[in-house]
């Protein structure tokens, strides 16, 4: 989830080397501290996304029961077209230099914009526990086959380690994350390629390519999961790096380096996960259960320690900006304490919710993942089509000030926005399913009554209400709230 400029510096650091704990808030940024070019916006995304995860989407994707072909088509333009959306969010902050989820408010209005900021700061929490508890498991994997250890205390120490890393990189702040990004793109980009050239004679073409071919309907369950793993994990917190730039700077720009940043290195693992994932059919089921630590199992022993550690930062690259990003939410749903304080609080539940993966859950990995996904990515993808549709309205910078009292321009809550919301969720959740993870056997209840056979039918994993959910909260927009927000820009 964003930025650098030339030298390695942030776009709003003091020429002091030295690092302090970060003042800024939910706060719109001074107009001292806005620099740089959108170019920046590559690295942080970058960073947070070259992980080895991507591989394992291989597996993911291909567990929909279609071909390979259909599985890079799926792939590519569900990663290229989700995080397209972050690059359009991202052109709020640069406009608002706020956090995402308090511009959010002019649509939601400053008290109802609690709502989505806390659907926000539920769904970056999980990402943050997604993220730790992969980096626990892959790390105990490693060293279990190392001969170093095993076991609940190798995950115990795992757990710990990994978690030092992600909490104080959030309760320090903006400067700390950049640098430690620009460390982990590096450090993760050199190692990955190691890695897959070091794997590479396990890819088995002649079985890859007799992959039979899925149906429509499950082709479109994987672009959906694809989108909701990528892009949709990232809308609700794109704004909150591109705030720091100046307001001249090219729309074009932040949309383009945030996009590509984002989507270059998910795309290439993506590919390579599938020629892995398809070559073997036990490789496959293995990145079910471990989708880190399977994929040490091809490696010499010498390149074990080196992949533990591009591993654990692709990861770790991750759950820094879900955190940083989660305590801004919080603080967006109307938490009264100082953001380091915010971030920690987001540690600690980041910790139990990996404590109760790690060690507690039942099943497999993969379908409590893919439960998570899909659950929350309706919701998102219904706030994320309000949220667009709201920018695209607009023809004026937002009012800073009204931002923040309910009794401004922007209101206390507006019925519409928070309607569709509700409606595109209740939409939404009737039409997945995840018959996998049983705490999700309520879903996919109009999928019956509209006429797609039910949660037995061809349709039942087709994911189509996160797609619904998107067109429901962009069009409604569209069609409802175009003479209130030129009631706002007027006032």
């Amino acid at each position: 989830m964003a930025h650098q400029v030339s030298g390695g510096r942030a776009p709003h650091e003091a020429p002091t080397p030295r690092l302090t704990v970060e003042t800024n808030g939910i706060n719109v940024i001074a107009e001292a501290e806005r620099k740089g070019t959108p170019r920046q916006l590559f690295w942080p995304w970058f960073g947070a996304n070259v992980s080895v995860l991507g591989l394992s989407y291989g597996a993911f994707t291909l567990g929909f029961g279609i071909g390979f072909w259909q599985a890079v088509v799926a792939g590519v333009v569900g990663i290229v077209a989700s995080f397209a959306l972050c690059g359009l969010v991202a052109i709020a902050g640069k406009r608002g230099s706020a956090p995402t989820l308090v511009l959010s408010r002019a649509a939601f209005g400053v008290t109802g914009g609690r709502v989505p900021a806390v659907l926000s700061w539920v769904l970056t929490v999980g990402w943050e526990t997604v993220l730790t508890s992969l980096a626990t498991l892959a790390t105990a994997t490693v060293l279990t086959e190392l001969g170093w250890g095993g076991g609940t205390a190798t995950k115990v120490v795992a757990l710990l380690v990994v978690a030092a890393l992600v909490v104080v990189g959030g309760v320090l702040g903006f400067d700390l994350i950049m640098r430690m990004q620009a460390v982990i793109t590096v450090v993760t980009g050199v190692l990955t390629v190691v890695y897959l050239a070091l794997v590479l004679d396990d890819v088995d073409w002649a079985a890859v390519t007799a992959l039979p071919s899925g149906s429509a309907e499950l082709f479109i369950g994987a672009l959906v999961l694809v989108m909701t793993g990528y892009g949709f994990g990232w809308v609700n917190a794109a704004a909150d790096y591109s705030r720091y730039l100046p307001r001249s700077a090219s729309t074009r720009g932040v949309v383009g380096w945030t996009t590509f940043g984002s989507a270059l290195a998910p795309v290439l693992l993506l590919v390579f996960g599938l020629l892995l994932a398809g070559s073997s059919g036990d490789l496959s089921e293995a990145i079910t259960a471990d989708p880190i630590g399977a994929l040490a199992t091809l490696l010499p022993t010498w390149f074990l320690v080196p992949f533990a550690v591009v591993a654990v930062l692709g990861l770790v690259g991750g759950a820094l900006l879900d955190i940083y990003s989660s305590g801004l939410a919080l603080l967006a749903a109307g938490a009264r304490v100082p953001r380091p304080v915010a971030a920690s609080i987001d540690g600690v539940l980041m910790v139990l919710g990996a404590v109760w993966v790690v060690f507690l859950a039942e099943g497999t990995f993969s379908t409590q993942f893919q439960g998570f996904l899909i659950t929350l990515g309706v919701p998102i993808a219904a706030w994320c089509g309000i949220f667009l549709a709201d920018l695209l309205l607009r023809r004026r910078d937002y009012a800073e000030a009204d931002l923040y009292d309910p009794r401004g321009r922007y209101g206390a809550a507006q019925p519409v926005p928070l309607l569709l919301l509700a409606l595109g969720t209740a939409l939404g959740w009737g039409l997945v399913t995840n018959t996998y993870a049983g705490w999700l056997d309520w879903q996919g209840y109009l999928l019956g009554p509209v006429g797609l056979g039910g949660r037995d039918g061809t349709w039942a994993f087709a994911n189509l209400g996160v797609l619904a959910a998107l067109a429901v909260g962009f069009l409604g927009t569209l069609l409802l709230r175009r003479g209130a927000v030129r009631r706002q820009e007027a006032a």
